[in-house]
């Protein structure tokens, strides 16, 4: 896993999917973002989430995020360079599930930040959860 820290964006997948995004025309930016959260919300939940799908969608979750009341600006130099259109609604509650799942049970990136003492990684995780389920 090619983390260094613990923001949404910090981490090699992250970086590398807010390159995706930029790349993507600015009328398909959010279907983009739906996908990340598909791919997630996709995989039942007896079924093992691979922590390259989680990572893309916490990532695209701090994206839809930062467009609601109380979310936070994504500034790091890792996210996208390239604004983002304003979102459709309906992204976020499939935010919210896919988050859902990435803290779920089977979930491998939840397994390696547990590894690592990672309360502070899963209170972000919640922070963004809580901003988009109260959007």
């Amino acid at each position: 896993m090619g983390t260094w820290d613990i923001g949404p964006f910090d981490n090699d997948t992250a970086a590398d999917f807010s390159y995706g995004v930029d790349e993507a025309p600015a009328e398909k930016r959010a279907e983009v973002l739906r996908t990340a959260f598909q791919e997630v919300t996709a995989t039942g939940d007896d079924d093992f989430l691979d922590s390259y799908f989680a990572e893309k969608a916490v990532a695209s979750a701090a994206l839809v995020a930062a467009q609601c009341p109380g979310g936070d600006p994504v500034t790091t130099a890792y996210g996208p360079k390239q604004p983002l259109p304003e979102l459709p609604v309906d992204l976020r509650p499939l935010a919210v599930a896919a988050l859902d799942r990435v803290l779920g049970p089977e979930s491998e990136l939840l397994e390696l930040w547990e590894e690592s003492d990672g309360e502070e990684w899963k209170a972000g995780i919640r922070k963004l959860r809580a901003v988009l389920a109260g959007a």
